[in-house]
């Protein structure tokens, strides 16, 4: 058999197959979690769940400052 030929053979069952979900799209992982994908330049800034975490909650805090009035221009 050629290492490339992927051809099923008549007598595999695939009704009896179970197919198991990896990594994200696992559902028991998603449970309760917003899965997101950083691109490469953010990820190097964020290198850890924890460091994204601190970042958003930290941006949070700053949407809720009041500013003070702008002058009136």
């Amino acid at each position: 058999m050629k290492q490339d030929d992927y051809e099923l053979k008549d007598e595999y069952d695939l009704s009896k197959m179970t197919i198991l979900p990896k990594g994200r799209f696992d559902p028991k992982r998603r449970l309760g979690n917003n899965v997101v994908v950083l691109d490469p330049d953010i990820a190097r800034a964020f290198p850890s769940d924890e460091a994204v975490n601190e970042a958003l909650r930290l941006l949070l805090q700053a949407a809720k400052i009041p500013h003070a009035p702008s002058p009136a221009g």
